[in-house]
């Protein structure tokens, strides 16, 4: 099924909208099945396809009951008693939903309170838990002190990829597509250099691919081969095609830098001058009047999202002062938290701004939303954090303040810095990032080049990679990505 994303805006019938939060999925399917076999408008009818595969993909990202959630955590945590457990779930610290009418909790509840919960994290039974959270903390002011103090920063990075279909999904002998996220060559990124592109047998042979261009897709002729899309693609990637064989890794190796000027955009914002600029647009797809308005279903400008951000500008008039207001007040407000799957959210802007909670790319496209409803054009911008010791998804975004041109604004890592009491970082990441960025996606809910045939597992952005068999996409849980930064240095 290819996926549109205004079906999404389609309101789910109240009937099998009250038996999938009671976590009925059974039956709610059975509904589905039902009425689909009815004459309904088919934006209606591709919405319940839509809720077709939610329904399939939700119960396994909440695996805990609430006895087994609770003894996780009274495990790891110091005299944890039923009743702080009790309170967790009702301050929603915790993600959860109904499975057959009893409440489970998400696969990571354990990481989300250790994040985010200071205080429990101090009663860590293994403090050894928390040691990346603190690493990661020194790393950052260290690198922020040596920008202020240079100006900048100049990063060169040699990365690892590889993804591996897990056992159970394997189909020896089948034709397979492997998407491996690699840089977008624009704004922080120069000198992308593909190194390699491999095939890994059982054995530990290594089969090197030749690199198609565009006008040989269609001709596979039965022979492997690699495509690396184009240098501005919005959600870049390396595929690989051909049949697969158990066991095999698909692997990539590139080189890129990162060059990170600093800017004092909270001074600016406060009157002070910018003796620098960010990165200015060169083309077309880049200028900022792109970015202001609406992308269904998710950045809208909903009487409530344009109340609370009229009541969060105030009477400002000036954009970078708005835009800091808009970074202050999520930075400050905002709780990090993990989520079920982007797929399963239908309204991603709307569930980080009604219960203000969520995780990094929840904060992105809050203040992306809020920016551009106060008319400051703003982006999204997303792929890796690449901190060598601890590579990982991450989103943030870019906003648009003439004569700066684009700017960063990074809310998680701001509003991370704020809850651990260091004002100076949450300040930073208004108008600036650390250079441990490897940004594969421009573009928010955009295609993969080529585009898949089926139903992408996260149809937003791209950070693990994708696999897909003629006849469907392969879930998350079916594959496996390693990323791995093999050399890093500072120019």
């Amino acid at each position: 099924m290819k996926f549109r994303e205004e079906m999404l805006a389609a309101p789910l019938p109240e009937d099998i909208e009250k038996l999938k939060w009671h976590g009925d999925f059974k039956t709610a399917l059975r509904v589905i099945e039902r009425r689909l076999q009815k004459d309904i408008p088919k934006l209606l009818k591709e919405r319940l396809m839509a809720e077709r595969e939610i329904l399939a993909r939700l119960p396994g990202q909440y695996p805990y009951s609430w006895e087994e959630g609770f003894a996780l955590l009274a495990e790891n945590f110091a005299d944890l008693t039923r009743e702080e457990f009790q309170e967790l779930w009702e301050e929603d610290a915790m993600e959860w939903i109904y499975i057959d009418g009893q409440v489970h909790f998400k696969d990571n509840i354990l990481e989300n309170l250790i994040k985010t919960r200071d205080q429990l994290a101090e009663r860590l039974i293994c403090p050894e838990l928390e040691e990346g959270k603190q690493s990661n903390a020194a790393c950052l002011n260290q690198v922020i002190s040596y920008m202020k103090d240079q100006g900048g920063i100049c990063c060169s990075f040699h990365m690892r990829s590889a993804l591996r279909v897990k056992e159970e999904a394997e189909r020896d002998g089948e034709w397979l597509k492997v998407y491996l996220p690699v840089p977008v060559e624009y704004a922080q990124v120069t000198s992308f250099q593909l190194m390699k592109a491999v095939i890994l047998e059982e054995s530990g042979e290594e089969i090197s691919l030749s690199l198609k261009g565009e006008q040989e897709l269609g001709e596979e002729g039965g022979i492997p081969y690699a495509f690396l899309a184009p240098k501005y693609g919005p959600q870049r990637t390396l595929l690989f095609h051909g049949r697969h064989k158990r066991g095999r890794r698909y692997q990539i190796e590139y080189q890129y830098e990162v060059k990170m000027p600093y800017l004092d955009c909270y001074g600016a914002a406060e009157g002070s001058r910018l003796n620098s600029r960010g990165w200015m647009p060169k083309r077309e797809e880049d200028m900022p009047f792109h970015y202001l308005g609406e992308q269904f279903p998710h950045i809208h400008f909903s009487p409530y999202l344009k109340g609370i951000t009229a009541e969060i500008v105030g009477e400002e008039r000036d954009p970078l002062r708005k835009a800091r207001r808009i970074y202050d007040y999520i930075t400050t407000h905002f709780m990090y938290s993990y989520v079920r799957s982007y797929f399963a959210i239908t309204r991603l802007v709307d569930y980080g701004a009604s219960g203000w909670k969520g995780d990094c790319g929840l904060q992105a496209l809050l203040f992306i939303t809020m920016c551009r409803i106060a008319g400051v054009p703003a982006r999204w911008q997303s792929g890796l954090y690449t901190r060598p010791a601890d590579p990982g998804c991450h989103d943030w975004a870019m906003f648009y303040v003439d004569p700066y041109g684009w700017l960063y604004a990074d809310c998680s890592f701001g509003g991370s810095a704020g809850r651990m009491g260091c004002e100076e970082r949450r300040r930073f990441y208004f108008g600036n990032l650390d250079p441990f960025r490897m940004p594969s996606c421009c573009q928010f809910q955009a295609d993969f080049i080529p585009p898949v045939d089926g139903l992408r597992q996260d149809p937003y952005d791209n950070q693990t990679g994708e696999a897909e068999y003629p006849d469907r996409m392969l879930q998350g849980e079916e594959t496996e990505t390693i990323h791995q930064v093999v050399e890093y240095s500072v120019k």
